[in-house]
């Protein structure tokens, strides 16, 4: 195992540099970066955190939260993202999500295990990690042992990217143009109408109280190209012809959701992003046992939404961890 050394995070916070090798996607070396709290001495699990699109691990309450339960947590920067993104690479390309699975997913999960006695893992996925996440999760259920044999212990969804927002000819035609488009030009960029007003509702240099970085995380959001977009499809289909996890899993999302380019007061209070009835169609694809719960007035990140729905976030969170027997009796919430 490599080396651990400080995070920008700051007190409390390290990072392990996970070499990847060469980029299939053909744009040079790339990495993985896995982060750690300070963890409880004799953790009863570990949680595995993977950050969305135009994202990164920052989200320190959502650290605190589950080490005073007892976990020790581990968020990770995927390639091209966040502490992960080199010079000259795309943020966050990738042409297939299955990319992910034997480099970052399971070197990380391995380093998780060794770091914490082989305790069992909770994932915890948000909006594209969670479609990652559960991808990973039903190909490692199809091995030797499936996923509880892997060490895995549960799923956590915060509003999964399991579908595609917006009119439903993109869903249809429009998925079969990206297809065609990721063949002769993968990088090229999808013309989009600007979208803002998510990101000026959780940063403080807009409307919001978070903060973070910019260059890592920009309000507008990155480019969407077609190599990606075609790769995040091909996962939607797979998704929506059945998944097999092996594990149970908590689906957390937003009462109500819209598109917003710019910043209302409405914003703070709903899904910008995704479809929350998307979200609630498909998340029992998942397999084995689904507990999906919308809450209103949430964000699309319900653990950045405005202090009340986040209150019930963790509250609904802290409940189904008891309720799965996997944290323990002395958690209370932040």
């Amino acid at each position: 195992m490599a080396d651990w050394r400080p995070d920008v995070l700051g007190d409390g916070y390290e990072q392990q540099v996970l070499e990847l090798g060469d980029d299939p996607d053909g744009q040079g070396q790339i990495v993985g970066t896995l982060v750690r709290r300070q963890a409880p001495e004799n953790p009863l699990g570990a949680v595995l955190y993977v950050h969305g699109f135009t994202d990164y691990f920052f989200q320190t309450e959502l650290a605190d939260f589950y080490t005073e339960r007892g976990f020790a947590f581990f968020a990770l920067d995927l390639r091209k993202c966040g502490r992960s993104r080199r010079p000259g690479q795309t943020p966050h390309y990738v042409s297939d999500l299955r990319h992910y699975d034997d480099a970052e997913l399971s070197r990380a999960l391995a380093a998780v295990r060794h770091e914490t006695g082989d305790a069992p893992v909770l994932l915890s996925g948000h909006s594209t990690g969670g479609l990652v996440l559960s991808l990973w999760l039903d190909r490692l259920n199809a091995g030797d042992g499936g996923s509880r044999g892997a060490g895995i212990s549960g799923l956590v969804l915060n509003s999964p990217f399991i579908d595609l927002p917006g009119k439903a000819s993109m869903r249809s035609w429009g998925t079969q143009w990206v297809r065609v488009m990721a063949k002769i030009r993968p990088f090229k960029v999808i013309k989009l109408p600007p979208g803002e007003g998510y990101g000026s509702s959780i940063h403080v240099s807009a409307h919001g109280e978070w903060d973070y970085d910019l260059e890592w995380k920009p309000i507008g959001g990155f480019p969407i190209t077609y190599g990606w977009l075609n790769a995040i499809r091909r996962g939607h289909a797979h998704l929506h012809r059945g998944l097999d996890i092996g594990v149970p899993s908590l689906v957390l999302r937003s009462a109500r959701s819209r598109s917003a380019p710019t910043w209302s007061p409405e914003v703070d209070e709903l899904d910008a992003v995704l479809d929350s009835r998307q979200i609630a169609r498909w998340a029992g694809c998942l397999g084995d046992t689904v507990t999906s719960v919308p809450i209103t007035g949430a964000r699309h990140d319900v653990f950045l939404s405005k202090d009340e729905p986040r209150a019930e976030a963790y509250l609904l969170l802290d409940r189904w961890l008891h309720d799965r027997d996997l944290v323990s009796v002395q958690g209370v919430s932040p």
